[in-house]
């Protein structure tokens, strides 16, 4: 066991040995790390929380009351495969958030970005790869093997599908069942996911400037719109159309493989 001398674990927390816990971190009351579990710098582990497997925690992450981080993924076909779970820093992972190890169909590593925001009772699937600055709003799962790219928001009691995508700073309505790829920038609500429109506050909030929204309006109308070829040939044509940064991201991300089609507007 490695702890910081400036590190405080409370007296009836369980750190095994081979643990590393970095400077100024935090272990409170009642909390379990595991032997190949290392927490950074400034890392608080409040309460009650446990971290198994092999789990690395990023600087000045927080973690609140009865979160699990690093337990055994929930796939049947895992068979005690060496994999990990890596959370980067300043991240916000509040009551009952559980993450999950990787395994080895999904490059046995799950990874969280930095910045993010986790609120309570979510839960990170095995395999998942999760960007920078995304918010989880409560009881939110994301299946195995799912990607989320940066400042994606999914809301209160939505569900992601193992092996969806879900786009940078695209928008995921509460309640909101997601079983295909999401654009990025797109917004998304319904029963089960249908692409309502573009995720314009959050455009706004990131300051993106009005040409290149309307580039991207430009380049989604198109794309969907019904005429001659796929939905892939039409993303290939408005790649040469709209080279702007948001419609080229659009077009980057329907081009790229993937498993999933695309959730498309209301018919």
């Amino acid at each position: 066991m490695a702890v910081d001398p400036s590190a405080n674990v409370h007296p009836t927390a369980i750190v095994e040995d081979g643990a590393e816990i970095g400077a100024g971190a935090t272990v409170g009351p009642f909390c379990t790390v595991g032997a190949r579990v290392s927490l950074a710098a400034g890392v608080e582990l409040r309460s009650h929380v446990v971290v198994e497997g092999r789990t690395t925690i990023g600087e000045g992450t927080r973690v609140w009351p009865f979160a699990v981080l690093g337990a055994q993924p929930q796939d049947l076909k895992y068979a005690g495969e060496d994999s990990r779970l890596e959370i980067g820093a300043r991240n916000m992972i509040r009551e009952h958030v559980t993450m999950n190890l990787g395994t080895e169909g999904g490059g046995f590593v799950t990874r969280i970005g930095d910045g993010c925001l986790f609120m309570a009772s979510t839960h990170v699937g095995h395999d998942c790869i999760v960007g920078n600055g995304v918010i989880l709003a409560n009881n939110a799962p994301l299946g195995g093997h799912v990607i989320v790219e940066d400042r994606a928001i999914i809301g209160g009691n939505a569900a992601v599908h193992q092996h969806s995508r879900i786009g940078r700073g695209a928008m995921v309505g509460g309640l909101t069942g997601v079983e295909r790829d999401v654009i990025p920038y797109g917004s998304v609500t319904g029963d089960r996911a249908q692409l309502a429109g573009l995720n314009l506050v959050g455009l706004r909030r990131a300051k993106a400037e009005r040409a290149h929204i309307a580039d991207l309006r430009a380049a989604v109308d198109f794309i969907f719109t019904e005429g001659a070829g796929s939905v892939a040939a039409r993303a290939a044509e408005a790649a040469e159309r709209w080279t702007t940064p948001l419609a080229a991201d659009v077009c980057r991300f329907m081009l790229a493989e993937s498993s999933r089609h695309f959730v498309t507007p209301r018919g």
